[in-house]
């Protein structure tokens, strides 16, 4: 039986397309996915994410239970507030999920993970708290709103509570703030300003349709996939899974190698990798000929090998199809993706096509 998030009347009541996602009933438009791609690139558009799984960690030991759960180091966050991209990987370096988490207080963190990752994830973290002194918390009381463009926050910005505003009015990128019951992150998965806000079921709807009447239009699952296609933002169980580690998915960015002695879920299988040397690499594409990228098509690149297309869609910013493909490390400016029996020219480009609504 697939669940709804409180705001399901609404996206009913604005005549969202609701189909299954993850065991979701969500939205993938109101009308026109085109459209809405094009009002969070120019203005200011909001998506339902209450799906998304919200996590508070707590206790003494949270930490160092964090620096051996996450490639990435949670000792880098200083600032109350700040954010760090993390992946959280398995024993052989895949990708168990990826994720957002912030520093609140030295024992109290906040994590944000993926909605069809949840009972996994949960299990997992649950799993590897063992011996920490740890309190591991679903905050399912708690929906979540993003509201993306380059004109967001200042919208947003009208329908926040006083004490709210108070508080995010002059909040860095990649910062959040608690104010009462009501958490706003400066982030997102747009290429976008804006914010992402979490807040108490109960207020989730009026809050909605503030919004709606300060101008932020609601959009739906299909303008924020090609949204974050255009950002060069990975989506998980595509660009990268259990089975890929972030050195060949274009994230290794995210691990943190230092200190040498933190023994991180998954570095033994990094080092091995590392040091033999990565065999493939994420990058995008661009189309050059008609027709549309989509994942699992096969890629050639002559003389070199073949690579396959992670995802890929039409975008409609740069009006050509895009994509993610991992291919041979040693591929060059120029590959073939087979559409349909036929070998068609793409280009080779850095996996960030769009950014602050601006081709790159």
């Amino acid at each position: 039986m697939s669940k709804k998030t409180v705001l399901y009347d609404k996206h009913v009541e604005y005549g969202g397309k609701i189909v299954d996602f993850a065991g979701w009933q969500m939205p993938v438009n109101y009308g026109s996915q085109i459209e809405e791609h094009h009002q969070v690139r120019t203005d200011a558009g909001m998506f339902d994410v209450s799906h998304m799984t919200v996590i508070d960690l707590t206790g003494e030991d949270v930490k160092p239970f964090l620096q051996k759960l996450l490639a990435n180091d949670v000792a880098r966050l200083k600032a109350q507030g700040k954010a760090l991209y993390s992946c959280m990987l398995n024993q052989d370096g895949g990708v168990i999920d990826d994720l957002i988490v912030y520093y609140l207080e030295d024992i109290w963190y906040r994590m944000v993970v993926n909605a069809a990752t949840r009972d996994k994830d949960l299990a997992w973290i649950d799993q590897q708290s063992s011996g920490f002194d740890v309190e591991i918390k679903e905050r399912s009381d708690l929906a979540m709103i993003a509201v993306q463009g380059p004109h967001a926050r200042e919208k947003a910005i009208e329908v926040l509570p006083v004490d709210v505003v108070e508080a995010v009015s002059e909040l860095d990128r990649f910062y959040g703030s608690q104010c009462g019951e009501w958490f706003v992150g400066r982030t997102g998965y747009t290429g976008e300003d804006g914010f992402e806000i979490m807040l108490p079921d109960s207020e989730a709807p009026s809050f909605w349709d503030g919004l709606a009447e300060a101008g932020v239009k609601p959009c739906g699952l299909g303008a924020r996939d090609t949204l974050r296609l255009e950002a060069g933002m990975n989506l998980y169980g595509a660009d990268m899974t259990e089975s890929t580690t972030p050195l060949i998915s274009g994230l290794g960015w995210t691990v943190a190698w230092e200190p040498e002695d933190r023994d991180f879920i998954g570095r033994a299988a990094l080092e091995r990798q590392r040091e033999k040397g990565v065999a493939q690499k994420l990058v995008g594409l661009v189309l050059e000929e008609k027709g549309i990228l989509r994942g699992h098509q096969r890629v050639v690149v002559d003389g070199v090998g073949e690579g396959e297309t992670t995802s890929g869609t039409f975008s409609p910013t740069l009006k050509q199809s895009i994509a993610f493909a991992r291919v041979p490390k040693q591929t060059g400016s120029h590959c073939q993706v087979e559409i349909r029996g036929k070998l068609l020219s793409a280009r080779v480009v850095k996996p960030v096509f769009v950014r602050d609504g601006k081709a790159v």
